[in-house]
């Protein structure tokens, strides 16, 4: 394979600011279909060209793509500021007007990339550039605020939003002047000690991150959904929206909610015949920082199988940039779904998602009264209980729920995101435990998850938080997924309404995706607590503006589960009716 690359080429914005580019040029005549990706993170960074959750550039050129790599603006060669989101709409827009232009480009591109190289994605797509055929996100948002910066039930996503902020700032440092490179130091040490990162309140004491990523303050300062966060969200825009799309993730990414969401919504609303039949999704068992893409973690393993590599990542892009960036006529493909079911610990191809056999079951919490910790009383059932019960804890926001694994970017000294065992967090008083009785035969769930509790809190506001954990026979307790609600943004995310202390409420949670099979002989379990940190902040039970308030300011609140006939608090399941194997991993 021969080929050519061109370095630091200028691609001029509207603005005059000239964007760093580099092109990979297919040996041969040309015209080529061109692939763009976007990065914060350096176009020469090796970690672009060799990130197993990334097709392999390589061979992109090799089948006859131009390959064209921007440094985004403010970051790494190109010019002006760095701010988040803030630029990606436009500049799209230049480079791939700028792209469709040149001589040796036929006029079609596509767009890949993951994490942040998705923002551009999904900001492009929503202008509708007619020279943009197709786009390829990998573990990204089209809705900022419900993933990663936020959540679907109003809280902050304090592990994202600090840790990559944190990354931002230094690499902003390294471009500002020198006086300002005196808090390298503190930076760094947030970074290599998470506790110092997270635990100092109020949150928006962060001033050397915000002194060189000002967006921080931004973000803290927007806690609704407003137009803030509406003006980046592609999801409130589908119509607009006309390319199919190749979303990938993991059921451990803090993305999956919203990969599967972007996913839906253009099967449903997308702009053209081509996006709404054109959208692909696959899922695997990986999470977000780089290292677990083998599907192997402390507390389970999924086998050969789960390793990317197995998923045939730059295969999937090959050819699903074939059929809409080059237009080639491929083999019908009726299989729109790929995804990756633990338990069984297999790939699967589906026609779509939600699974066409998908039946949302009710698992009902039961119990005396007393389902503190993994050792109480509560218990899961699908039945309908006959007599009302209250569970009862306090939730102090100066001693969280410590988060294990789960959709995390990084975490403390010992942890890991992922699949984690949940038995230090069911030990405590604060987190209630809702368990079946041991599994006779397997339950397949493959689908979104949801939690509708009835509540009352001592508090004008709180959190209630929930998990979906798979206990196995070994008594591992093993997070498949998790979500938090806060009650203010309980009937809305944009206008929030306190709850009068002492008064019942009902929330519906949104616990996230999952595919696991829970094998014969393993429990199904809820765990409901206030806190999840530092995956979301320390709500501070006041009312107040949670950013702001410092430990002296905090409340501890008396928070409450009712369940019953009355208070058909429930876990809601997307139970698949077909046979399950049982030739699955321990």
């Amino acid at each position: 394979m021969t080929f050519t690359v061109e370095v630091d080429v200028p691609v001029p914005m509207r603005d005059g600011v000239a964007l760093a580019t580099n092109v990979w040029l297919p040996d041969g005549p040309g015209p080529f279909p061109a692939l763009l990706v976007r990065t914060p993170y350096g176009k020469d960074d090796a970690g672009l060209y060799g990130n197993p959750k990334l097709p392999d550039v390589f061979t992109l050129v090799e089948a006859g793509y131009a390959v064209v790599a921007q440094d985004v603006r403010g970051t790494s060669r190109s010019p002006g500021t760095f701010v988040p989101h803030t630029h990606e709409g436009p500049d799209s827009v230049d480079t791939l007007t700028w792209l469709a232009a040149q001589p040796w480009c036929d006029g079609a591109v596509g767009m890949w990339g993951g994490s942040y190289m998705g923002f551009s994605q999904w900001q492009a797509a929503s202008h509708g550039v007619p020279a943009l055929r197709a786009i390829a996100p990998v573990m990204t948002s089209a809705d900022p605020y419900a993933a990663p910066w936020r959540s679907p039930g109003g809280a902050l996503s304090q592990d994202a939003v600090l840790t990559w902020s944190t990354l931002a700032a230094l690499r902003n440092l390294r471009r500002g002047p020198d006086e300002g490179r005196g808090d390298a130091g503190a930076l760094l040490s947030g970074l290599s000690d998470p506790r110092s990162l997270h635990e100092p309140l109020p949150i928006d004491g962060r001033a050397v991150v915000t002194r060189s990523l000002p967006w921080l303050g931004e973000v803290l300062a927007h806690p609704e959904r407003d137009a803030f966060w509406q003006e980046i969200a592609s999801t409130d825009h589908g119509e607009r929206i006309t390319v199919p799309a190749l979303h990938i993730g993991g059921w451990f990414d803090v993305f999956v909610g919203e990969t599967v969401r972007s996913y839906r919504m253009l099967r449903r609303r997308g702009g053209s015949a081509a996006a709404r039949d054109g959208q692909r999704l696959i899922i695997g068992p990986w999470s977000h920082p780089d290292g677990t893409d083998l599907g192997t973690y402390p507390d389970r393993s999924f086998g050969l199988a789960g390793s990317i590599k197995t998923a045939g990542i730059t295969e999937a892009h090959l050819r699903f940039f074939d059929r809409w960036v080059r237009g080639r006529e491929l083999p019908e493909d009726t299989h729109r779904v790929r995804i990756f079911v633990m338990g069984a610990d297999e790939w699967r191809d589906e026609p779509d998602w939600p699974l066409p056999d998908t039946r949302y079951a009710g698992f009902f919490l039961d119990g005396g009264g007393r389902a503190n910790t993994a050792h109480g009383d509560g218990i899961l059932t699908p039945d309908v209980p006959t007599e009302e019960a209250t569970d009862t804890f306090r939730y102090d926001p100066r001693d969280p729920v410590p988060s294990l694994g789960g959709t995390v970017l990084a975490t403390a000294p010992g942890s890991y995101p992922g699949p984690a065992d949940q038995a230090a967090a069911e030990a405590r008083e604060d987190v209630l435990c809702f368990t079946t009785p041991v599994l006779e035969r397997p339950v397949e769930v493959i689908g979104h998850v949801t939690l509708v509790l009835h509540i009352r809190s001592s508090t004008p506001d709180t959190d209630f938080t929930g998990k979906l954990v798979d206990v196995h026979p070994d008594g591992r307790a093993i997070l498949l997924c998790e979500g938090i609600q806060r009650v203010r943004y309980r009937k809305s995310l944009t206008e929030p309404a306190p709850l009068a202390p002492g008064t019942d409420a009902e929330l519906t949670l949104d616990l996230g995706v999952t595919a696991n099979v829970f094998r014969s002989g393993h429990r199904i379990r809820l765990e409901v607590s206030s806190s999840n940190f530092p995956r979301y902040d320390r709500n501070t039970n006041t009312g107040a503006t949670i950013a702001t308030e410092g430990a002296d300011d905090v409340l501890v609140a008396v928070n409450h589960v009712h369940h019953g006939p009355a208070h058909p608090s429930r876990l809601i399941l997307p139970v698949s009716e077909r046979p399950a194997s049982e030739e699955t991993r321990p």
